[in-house]
């Protein structure tokens, strides 16, 4: 099985005759398509709005895209906040879910307009000391425990996840908030991650419109929004078949026209907080192969590494390999296709059937949009890649520049040591 590339052989020779390797590479057309496709499934929700899970992809060039929808900004961390708030987010555009946050972020979301959302019930208490009261409008995270299953299988153990709050305690919560001023309220869950089935947010959504009943009804809390979250995923594998996000929308809609009309609930907004699903398979990491090492095994090694793409490392995970220019050649050659971190799990595919690979051949790992350069560090002292925006029209532009060791070294510049870090730099280049 392959997956197709979204850019030729001939763009990325002409790219990488500007840009050196490696490099994350985002199509703008499939960004786009997407966005658009998304707002079109819920538009029968009045309400509906898509909050861009920011540390999935934290570019403001990518971001400003979303934005053209009508996208807001999820985020969960003060520089998270810095970028939305940057970027031109309003009132009612960013959705702080957070955990063991610091008051200080609590203060600076509500400063610039953040709809804040709660992982405790103890934050409660936080929030009215960072702030001196309780938001009219506020959320909170329901995590139900247990297992989360659907037809097909158990999709996620959200007893185990260390985010949201007990049945009880979100009754519990809604008293509380009501009882210190809040109006408005909303309540969130994620409860699985990464599901390739067009079941799991209308399964979510019947669980949480259910919830919403019995808490207006028992609170008397106003319900002004439901946020499904994310958890949308995308095939990894090319033998996996996509989500079909319309079919998902209208999927969500008749659940919430059976439980939420009749309970005279059908103004509730509708919230989502996608960030693989919005991104991940329109982005690539390309990089070279610059090795080739013939040992117990056959290797390939390339100049990206574990610092560029972190999750074949950290979980195992999958991502295909298209070698570039070879498409269409056998995949009859077994390698470990690795990176040059001091680690022996920095390979981005282990015992993989490719085609020859040849020094100097492009490599593209597919589905890098989400979670991939986001999640990069700088172990060894690798420094973090360019990121490349491919437009419409086949032109492209650079949407961060690759590190450089003075970045590497910033953090000492209040010490004498900083130049003598620095006086090679030059020489170097």
């Amino acid at each position: 099985m392959k997956k197709e590339p979204f850019v030729t052989l001939e763009k990325l020779n002409e790219i990488t005759e500007k840009f050196p390797t490696p490099f994350h590479l985002y199509d703008e057309k499939g960004i786009r398509e997407n966005a658009k496709a998304l707002k079109e499934a819920f538009a029968w929700n009045k309400g509906f709005k898509e909050f861009f899970a920011v540390k999935a992809t934290p570019n403001p060039y990518l971001i400003n895209i979303l934005q053209e929808y009508g996208c807001g900004c999820d985020c969960s961390s003060e520089t998270e906040l810095m970028m939305a708030k940057a970027v031109g987010c309003k009132k009612g555009d960013i959705m702080f879910s957070s955990n063991d946050t610091p008051e200080k972020e609590f203060r600076y979301a509500d400063e610039i307009g953040g709809i804040i959302n709660l992982d405790d019930i103890t934050h409660i208490e936080s929030v009215e000391k960072a702030l001196g009261k309780i938001p009219e409008v506020i959320s909170c995270r329901y995590n139900p425990g247990g297992v989360f299953k659907i037809s097909n299988g158990i999709m996620d153990n959200p007893g185990d996840a260390k985010y949201g709050m007990t049945t009880e305690q979100i009754f519990d919560a809604f008293r509380i908030l009501k009882s210190k001023g809040a109006k408005e309220f909303g309540i969130h869950a994620f409860l699985a991650s990464n599901t390739v089935t067009n079941d799991y947010y209308p399964m979510l959504a019947e669980v949480m419109f259910e919830l919403a009943v019995k808490l207006q009804k028992e609170t008397g809390a106003h319900i002004k929004f439901i946020n499904l979250s994310g958890g949308i995923g995308i095939p990894y594998k090319p033998d996996q078949e996509p989500n079909d996000i319309r079919v998902i929308g209208e999927g969500v809609r008749k659940v919430y026209e059976e439980v939420l009309v009749p309970e005279g609930m059908g103004d509730v907004a509708i919230y989502t907080e996608l960030g693989r699903f919005m991104m991940g398979p329109y982005g690539c990491l390309v990089t070279k192969a610059i090795h080739e090492k013939h040992t117990h095994k056959e290797y390939i090694g390339v100049d990206a590494c574990a610092v560029n793409l972190m999750r074949p490392a950290m979980y195992g995970a999958y991502h295909h390999i298209t070698v570039m220019g070879k498409e269409n050649e056998p995949c009859d050659h077994k390698y470990d296709v690795t990176g040059s971190l001091c680690e022996n799990n920095d390979k981005f595919a282990i015992d993989r059937m490719l085609p020859k690979i040849d020094k100097g051949d492009l490599l593209v790992i597919h589905d890098t949009g989400a979670h991939g350069f986001a999640m990069g560090y700088n172990y060894n002292g690798k420094l973090k890649s360019a990121e490349i925006l491919l437009h419409e029209d086949g032109s492209f532009e650079m949407i961060r520049r690759a590190e450089t060791p003075r970045d590497y070294f910033a953090t000492f510049d209040c010490f004498p040591v900083f130049e003598k870090l620095l006086q090679d730099e030059d020489e170097l280049k």
